[in-house]
C-alpha cells in the first residue's frame, strides 16, 4: 500500500536474514506488502509502509523478525483510538490487532 504511511523512518522493524528460512509467512500476512522473497529469504522492500502491527513477527516460525513490542505501535486503529481518547477523555488499552 504505497499510499499509506505512518511516519517515514519511524517503524522499528528488523529482519535477520541469516535466521530466515524463506517460508513466506511474512509476505502472506503483511497487510501493507512490505516483504518479498528474494533468493529464498525474506527481504524488507518497503520499510516505511510498516504500521508495526506485528503480524509478520507473530507468524514467523523461527523468530527472524522483530517488530516494536511497545503498545504504542503505529497501526491505524491505535492512532484513531488515541485521538478519540484525547477528545472523550476515556483511556484506550491498545489496538487489538
Amino acid at each position: 500500500m504505497k499510499d499509506f504511511r505512518y511516519i517515514d523512518g519511524a517503524a522499528i522493524l528488523r529482519l535477520d536474514r541469516e535466521t530466515c528460512i524463506g517460508c513466506g509467512n511474512c509476505v502472506t500476512v503483511c497487510p501493507h506488502r512490505i516483504f518479498r522473497l528474494e533468493e529464498h529469504k525474506a527481504a524488507i522492500v518497503d520499510p516505511d509502509g510498516c504500521m508495526e502491527c506485528g503480524a509478520c513477527a507473530t507468524n514467523c516460525p523461527v523468530e527472524a523478525i522483530f517488530v516494536n513490542p511497545d503498545d504504542g505501535c503505529g497501526c491505524a486503529a491505535l492512532i484513531i483510538n488515541r485521538w478519540l481518547s484525547r477528545i472523550t477523555g476515556k483511556s484506550v488499552s491498545g489496538c487489538n490487532c
